[in-house]
């Protein structure tokens, strides 16, 4: 692809989250283009069809979430990594959550967006696995469960938006939740 078109599409896409994150099902392509600065026309080159517009926005942003936990993982100790790691969860989980409930039917969702799902869940589990081995995380915390625990903060921050120091404190109190049962005991005893 050349130059350009890269140029125009990652516009594109950029235009695509801030549309669509804000105005669901309502945000149009013809919204996408203006707010990108291009024609329609150009949109419909990159993107077929609304739908796979929507689709490659949510991708792009698993994909740059995974980009994010792994440096995490590679710049940071384990435990900061974690917690950076459930931050970044949070911080886009309202248009996540817009985007996700415009690509999955009956909780199918397409092929692409498994496989970005499938590379974000990799990652975390590296991250997950050195928090593990550093004893900041309890041994049988599964990636599903940290995604649970996550995504319902995630919905909560995105429902009911809370002060930074309120997030952070949230964010802290699952952090403690996942340390080992020794772990807990020991920074509950130093909270005091």
């Amino acid at each position: 692809m050349r130059k350009n078109a890269l140029a125009n599409r990652e516009r594109i896409l950029t235009a695509a989250e801030t549309v669509f994150g804000a105005s669901g099902e309502l945000g149009s392509t013809e919204d996408v283009a203006d707010r990108a600065g291009v024609g329609i026309a150009t949109v419909f080159r990159h993107f077929p069809t609304k739908d796979a517009l929507i689709e490659a926005t949510l991708v792009r942003q698993f994909d740059r979430l995974g980009e994010r936990a792994a440096r995490f993982a590679a710049d940071l100790d384990p435990e900061a990594a974690v917690r950076e790691l459930i931050g970044a969860l949070i911080e886009g989980s309202s248009t996540k959550l817009t985007l996700i409930s415009l690509v999955g039917e009956d909780g199918q969702y397409p092929a692409a967006v498994e496989e970005a799902t499938g590379r974000v869940q990799e990652v975390i589990g590296e991250v997950l696995g050195r928090a593990r081995d550093a004893g900041v995380v309890a041994a049988d915390v599964t990636v599903e469960e940290f995604f649970v625990l996550v995504r319902g903060l995630g919905q909560a921050a995105a429902t009911m938006p809370a002060a930074a120091m309120t997030t952070d404190r949230a964010v802290e109190l699952v952090v403690r939740g996942l340390a080992p049962a020794q772990a807990r005991g020991d920074r509950d005893g130093a909270q005091r």
